[in-house]
């Protein structure tokens, strides 16, 4: 198996039933490979198909000099977006779908955010944030180097969950009324429990990280009497995220180069893992050499 599910190229050849994109063609691939028949693909929402297939996870990935990805999969990437930023539409997209689940950009606008996990989706999603016009931008992160990341996209305030009580670090900032809108993206059971607890009445709280053990949480009070909106989220809303991923891309209303922190050629991979697992990092992306 070969892994990989964010990427970005140009298309060097094609089936004889392809006939939107051709050979030449800058484009990113949506990594989720929907059936386009089921229910969900049938009412809009092929992102979560019943049928639905990952690259990298369940067919060859992107880890590669060269993909086969559907026609459908593909996005024409903007010429105004640089191809190593073109690379991360993928992970930036579900910054986007978390951020905007639920309400749209203009829940964002003039809300307190707080952001749990600063890793790259979680930086990029403080910049989306920031954009979209937050009065007040929380970041909880307990790595250093990322929350000095987290400072450059734009996070007003940065909590380390390691010396600071982030509920109560939230609460202070709020004049203790809580963030309106919490962006999960740890997957840490405590730290999901905490965004419940530092979320404001009737706000709405997206979760995106992935936990590996059961959540606990204290539905009565913390979501049931607060009115509060807990949403799920997964990939990217095919293919409206995409849209909103490029304009905010493109027009330079998030910058995210902040993030990009590490560029290795694809064979020096090894040192590329080594960079990412050391915590030391943002993004990390691997340079293909381009076919001639």
């Amino acid at each position: 198996m070969t892994f990989g599910h964010e990427a970005a190229g140009f298309v060097v050849a094609t089936g004889p039933e392809v006939h939107h994109i051709a050979p030449g063609t800058f484009v990113s691939p949506e990594g989720h490979l929907f059936c386009g028949f089921c229910r969900m693909c049938r009412s809009g929402r092929a992102h979560i198909c019943e049928n639905l297939r990952i690259l990298g996870v369940d067919v060859d990935g992107l880890f590669a000099e060269y993909a086969v990805v559907p026609e459908r999969n593909v996005w024409e990437v903007d010429p105004r977006i640089p191809p190593d930023v073109a690379s991360i539409h993928d992970p930036f997209g579900n910054a986007v779908h978390t951020a905007y689940s639920g309400g749209g950009a203009a829940e964002l606008a003039t809300a307190t955010v707080a952001v749990l996990g600063c890793g790259p989706i979680g930086l990029f999603a403080v910049g989306i944030a920031r954009a979209s016009g937050a009065r007040l931008v929380i970041g909880v992160e307990p790595n250093e180097f990322r929350q000095a990341l987290a400072k450059q996209m734009g996070a007003d305030l940065v909590v380390d969950p390691r010396t600071e009580d982030p509920v109560e670090a939230v609460m202070a900032a709020t004049e203790g009324h809580g963030a309106e809108v919490v962006l999960e993206m740890s997957g840490v059971s405590a730290v999901i429990d905490q965004g419940t607890r530092m979320l404001a009445r009737g706000g709405r709280m997206s979760l995106l990280g992935l936990p590996s053990e059961p959540v606990t949480l204290d539905l009565t009070d913390q979501v049931i009497f607060k009115e509060a909106r807990l949403f799920g989220v997964t990939g990217r809303e095919i293919f409206r995220t995409w849209q909103q991923t490029t304009a905010l891309l493109a027009t330079g209303m998030v910058d995210v180069g902040p993030v990009i922190t590490h560029r290795f050629a694809l064979e020096r991979f090894e040192e590329a893992f080594e960079a990412m697992a050391s915590g030391r990092s943002g993004k990390v992306i691997l340079l293909p050499q381009h076919p001639a």
